[in-house]
């Protein structure tokens, strides 16, 4: 098998439509169906199935997909060596909200400067995921962390990480914070502080506080998580924050989770990046190397 059939292969395994791919990468849409064709014959095995007027990956062509993805890296690391790079170099532009820079990020970001010196990581604030994905469309950004439920992602390849709880928290001393059970009800006269408008869980709360027919008078809107969780401590109000924001807190009791009744859908911490984007080695290896930390040290 060649490389030019593995990128036309990972390219259209990417959207998912041949006439995408052709566009995508500059051949006549006979030669995408050859090369697809070509490969499945070299395997055994077929990679796509038509259902309808749409095309799927087959079970075959999800296993398949990761080694292509690895053989075009290392062709393309095996490039930059024999012609002389002996380091990747460039730039990832990567958005993240404040909680995952924090919480998150640090432990990826020091063994990924140990494997790429000579790449530099620049980060922009993405205080909503849908500031963070209409970037990412732009090509503003590389790669985003968002933190919402799983939808699919249109333009953008978005991978769930790892779950995330959400938890409703107060001061120790709010009247609420000791409830054996408090009722969305019960939120009406309470003082929110939210995060930006277009955050996933602020959506969510309000959402379902609607559906109650909950409409509490006082918000308190900020940028910054930090200031939020100094604002609860200092009894300004309840907040709803990620577990990993406000677990440490919790547990040396300058905040008590309040005991509400209602669910919130499962969050995940997702990874997401522009389906048309470059994969140079420096971007495949930080979204591996994300998958492999959060696996193993957050879990």
């Amino acid at each position: 098998m060649e490389i030019k059939q593995l990128i036309t292969f990972k390219t259209a395994s990417e959207n998912l439509n041949f006439t995408q791919t052709a566009k995508i990468l500059k051949f006549a849409q006979s030669s995408v169906t050859a090369q697809i064709k070509s490969l499945e014959k070299e395997l055994d095995t077929k990679l796509f199935e038509r259902l309808g007027k749409r095309l799927y990956l087959t079970e075959a062509g999800r296993q398949f997909k990761n080694y292509a993805e690895k053989m075009i890296a290392l062709s393309e690391e095996a490039r930059l060596v024999t012609s002389g790079v002996k380091e990747p170099s460039g730039t990832l532009i990567i958005g993240a909200q404040e909680s995952q820079c924090t919480y998150r990020l640090p432990p990826i970001l020091k063994e990924f400067k140990i494997q790429f010196p000579n790449v530099k990581l620049v980060f922009k604030p993405a205080h909503s995921d849908e500031l963070a994905k209409e970037q990412l469309l732009k090509g503003n950004l590389d790669i985003a962390f968002i933190m919402d439920v799983v939808k699919p992602g249109d333009s953008l390849n978005m991978e769930a990480l790892i779950q995330d709880e959400m938890k409703l928290v107060a001061s120790p001393g709010h009247p609420l914070a000791n409830k054996a059970e408090v009722f969305t009800k019960d939120l009406e006269e309470e003082t929110f502080l939210l995060t930006e408008k277009g955050c996933s869980y602020r959506t969510i709360l309000e959402d379902t506080l609607r559906e109650a027919n909950v409409f509490p008078a006082n918000k308190f809107e900020f940028v910054s998580i930090e200031a939020i969780k100094q604002c609860v401590i200092a009894e300004l109000g309840i907040a709803i924050l990620p577990a990993m924001v406000v677990g440490r807190d919790i547990e040396e009791g300058r905040m008590k989770e309040i005991k509400w009744e209602q669910s919130t859908p499962p969050f995940f911490t997702q990874i997401a990046w522009h389906k048309d984007k470059e994969m140079t080695i420096p971007l495949q290896s930080f979204i591996e190397l994300t998958r492999r930390t959060l696996k193993t040290e957050f879990r």
